[in-house]
Order: structure tokens, then sequence, then C-alpha cells
């Protein structure tokens, strides 16, 4: 394989911006086993006192993530979230006012490998989120296993990211008053396996368990599509029925989570590594699907507003597709 190395003579702000991804990157995949080793080294040297303080803070706080985490606006305006944004760039787009007496839940499509632009759009402000949609404040879902590490816990909170649960979304969602937003990324880990440059395949049809939560809470739902977020990286070839993708749903189903084999670019090449490409994220925000509170949703209404989302969601990638460089033949998928 040829190697296709970077330019020496690269503007400094485009490398700031590659250090940005690449701490970002060692964030999602490193730091949690960091933190977890550094409070282990912590008790070998000798300091095991501080160790000892922080676990009874860990468990005084353990329910945190699951009533709406601890933001930090100061954490979620750091500069490097703007050579972060800038690296792609990702672009966030209103396509309607939402009313801010109101609470929401946006169903983020599609997943990709990371969730970049999720995490540029929500859980910092350097895409304008509080300006394009003032009164409102942003919450992403991750995966509960996330909250039990050990000061990365405590880190990642701090950008606005909570656990997915169901007690976790609804306190937010149940917030008098209105103004508060929960963004869930809907194809969730399974469809990650399928994140790959031109992949138009979204795991929805089976997903309800959001429809309910929206209904139960009489929160308005509002469709997300964020085009460029499978072009990112490139994914070992795993097809349904392959040995590699059948250890990847196994790994789902015993611990909650898989990590695709995914690779792109790296910091001095271009040629392989896990940098993500240079790719520009659209996320576009589609308008609001009205929801009547029910704390006791039969499954006809679910179904039905399962069908309504799905239809609007199509329609809000319809409309926008061309504009965003996929082909007017390619359709979106639902599996």
């Amino acid at each position: 394989m040829k190697i296709e190395f970077a330019p020496i003579n690269i503007p400094l702000r485009r490398r700031i911006q590659t250090f940005a991804v690449l701490q970002w990157i060692f964030t999602f995949l490193f730091l949690g086993q960091c933190c977890l080793i550094v409070l282990l080294l912590l008790i070998f040297a000798g300091y095991w006192y501080i160790a000892a303080v922080y676990s009874v803070w860990l468990y005084l706080d353990w329910e945190t993530p699951n009533q709406g985490g601890r933001r930090s606006e100061w954490v979620r305006k750091w500069t490097i979230w703007s050579y972060f944004r800038d690296y792609f760039p990702i672009h966030l787009v209103k396509t309607a006012d939402l009313d801010p007496q109101y609470n929401y839940l946006f169903g983020f499509h599609p997943h990709g490998v990371l969730v970049a632009g999720a995490f540029g759009n929500f859980c910092t402000e350097t895409t304008g989120f509080q300006k394009l949609f003032p009164g409102l404040t942003s919450y992403l879902c991750i995966l509960p296993m996330w909250f039990k590490l050990p000061i990365y816990r405590d880190y990642i909170m701090c950008a606005g990211l909570v656990s997915c649960v169901k007690s976790s979304v609804s306190h937010i969602l149940s917030r008098r008053g209105g103004g508060n937003v929960v963004v869930i990324v809907i194809g969730g880990a399974e469809e990650s396996l399928d994140a790959r440059p031109g992949a138009l395949t979204l795991k929805t049809l089976n997903r309800k368990g959001f429809i309910k939560l929206a209904i139960k809470c009489g929160a308005h739902l509002v469709p997300v599509f964020s085009f460029g977020e499978n072009e990112l990286f490139n994914q070992v070839n795993n097809p349904k029925g392959s040995f590699l993708r059948a250890t990847q749903e196994q790994l789902r189903k015993i611990m909650g989570f898989t990590m695709p084999l995914f690779h792109a670019r790296g910091v001095f090449q271009y040629s392989f590594g896990l940098l993500p490409y240079r790719k520009p994220i659209y996320t576009i925000v589609g308008k609001p699907i009205n929801v009547q509170q029910n704390h006791t949703p039969s499954s006809e209404e679910i179904e039905a507003l399962h069908t309504k989302y799905i239809e609007a969601l199509n329609k809000l990638f319809e409309e926008h597709k061309a504009q965003y460089g996929i082909p007017e033949k390619d359709r979106l998928l639902f599996s």
C-alpha cells in the first residue's frame, strides 16, 4: 500500500484542528481506561486515602447521570471545540422554531461510527445550538456503562452527556416549564456496524421505546438527520453472516455495546489511522411532531406515532438530500 503523507507546510490552524479531533478520539476510546488506571495507581502508590474519598463521592453521586447529569457551560464552550467543529466542519441547520415552553425528544440519525455530529452540535456550543434554539438545553444520551468509569464519568457529564436508561430520559422530559431537549441516537450500537460511506440503512422499525417515552412525558418529537455522519470512517468488511459480524453482535448482546473495526486517516499521513476524514457534517433539525401526553399509551397509539415519525424523518431526508450530495435515486432504508 502506498502511503500518502501530509504536506509539511500545513497551516497551524489545521494542525490544531487535527489535535482537537485526536484528543476527542482518545477521550472516546482510551480516557476511561486511563482514569481507572490512575485510581488504581493512587491506591498502590500509597495515596489510598485520595481513592477512598473519591469512592465515597462516587457512591453518593452514583445516580447523577440518571438525574440530568452535571453539565458545565464552561467546558462546553472550550476553545478546543471550535477547532473540533472546523476540522470537518460541522454545521447545525434549523428548519423550524421550537417553543421553549415544551420539552423535546430529538431522534438523531444515523449513528455513524462515533456520532461526531451529535457530539459537536449538542455537547458543545460551537455550532450555535442555544442561539438557534433560545431557551432550550440539550442533553445527549449514551450507554450507562460509560458512567461506571471513575473520574471519566465526571468529565463527560460536563458536556451534557446523560445515561440513556428510561428513568434518565423520563427525569429530563418530565421537568415542568419545558426548555429541555433529550437527544437519542435511535439506531444505537447495532446501526454503527453498518456505518460506512454511502450507507443509508437506519435501524428504526423496531425502535419504539423512545416513542412510548415521548407519549408518557408529553414531549414533542423532532427528527434529526445528520448528512455526512457515515462518511467519516471506513469499516472492516463485516457482512451479515460473517464471523466478524457474528462476534460483534454477540458482544452487543452480552455487553450492551459493540465497537466497529473502523479506520480512516492518521495524523501525519492520509492512508490509514483512527482519525476521521475531513468530510463536512450537516445536521438538519426537522419540524416538531406534537405529542399529547398519555401515561398509559396503547400499542395502537405508539404504532401510529411511530409511523408518523418515520414519515417525517423520510420527508426531512428527501427535502435536503440533493443539497448535501445524495443522488436523487438514493433512498433511506428502514430495518
